[in-house]
């Protein structure tokens, strides 16, 4: 497969390498963030709004949101990219990087309070909204500025995975594909 519209090529508006080198930690930048340095208004908007940084989500949340909201709108390349990078790290289970695409809220690899999480992107996907019954059980398990940011993460993360399903970003090097149904 074939991106759409060719990465950018080095030297990157100086802003803009500060924060993809400061993001890619000395790896080399992924093909999105490459994409995105062609305009140096948009990357610095894209990055802005990254919730990648310690917030009121632990690690494992986070990166169940962003692999579940990233399955349900079909980008493999973003899916991938979180998999190969914080999969692990996230102390997610073959069994439940596989529930992220194939897999429901109900999945027995997941706890309680994962479940609401997936019952979260599985409503905003479906409906871009949150029921009150469905809010109510998010009440009691996350804080309200916790319920914000993750409303905000299933949204950036639908947002990325337009851009890389529109442009055709092909899947990273060494990042899994989804696994098959």
């Amino acid at each position: 497969m074939a991106a759409r519209i060719a990465p950018a090529s080095e030297p990157f508006d100086p802003q803009v390498a500060e924060v993809i080198n400061r993001t890619m930690k000395g790896r080399p930048p992924l093909r999105l963030f490459t994409t995105l340095a062609r305009d140096p208004r948009l990357a610095k908007k894209f990055f802005a709004g990254g919730l990648l940084d310690k917030g009121h989500l632990s690690l494992r949340q986070r990166e169940i949101v962003i692999d579940r909201t990233t399955a349900l709108c079909g980008s493999e390349y973003e899916w991938g990219v979180h998999v190969a990078g914080f999969g692990a790290v996230a102390g997610l289970s073959e069994e439940q990087v596989r529930a992220t695409v194939h897999g429901g809220a109900e999945a027995a690899c997941w706890s309680d309070e994962e479940r609401l999480l997936l019952r979260l992107c599985d409503a905003l996907h479906a409906d871009c909204d949150v029921d009150d019954a469905l809010w109510a059980e998010l009440q009691r398990a996350f804080s309200d500025d916790a319920l914000i940011e993750l409303l905000m993460l299933a949204g950036f993360y639908r947002t990325v995975s337009y851009l890389t399903n529109a442009l055709r970003l092909p899947p990273e090097a060494g990042c899994p594909r989804f696994p098959a149904g």
